[in-house]
């Protein structure tokens, strides 16, 4: 995670901007639990963007390297960013999180 601290004035500019964003077009629904959960959702879309590309071990082989990057961009992308923008459309936490694991209940 040397890459966060390295990247960090980029992270923290990436997130404002994200919050800002949102603050945009959904003011009225970002408050408390909402608002947190919404930053550290930026923070760590910014911070694996950041790092996607160093992640790879050099001499993994190419089934490591793919699955791999699958999977810390299905953590890093797809599961902050389905939840949160579930939760912001009204969704209660855990539908939002069953739904950002399993898709449209098909699990």
């Amino acid at each position: 995670m040397n890459y966060i601290i390295s990247n960090i004035i980029p992270i923290g500019a990436a997130t404002f901007a994200g919050v800002i964003i949102l603050f945009t077009g959904f003011r009225s629904r970002l408050r408390g639990a909402i608002l947190a959960a919404a930053t550290l959702a930026l923070f760590w879309l910014a911070a694996i963007l950041a790092g996607a590309l160093i992640l790879a071990p050099v001499n993994a082989s190419p089934w490591t390297v793919a699955l791999g990057s699958a999977f810390i961009i299905w953590i890093g992308f797809v599961l902050p960013a389905l939840s949160i923008a579930l939760s912001l459309r009204g969704h209660p936490w855990l539908i939002s999180l069953a739904d950002a694991t399993c898709g449209w209940r098909s699990c």
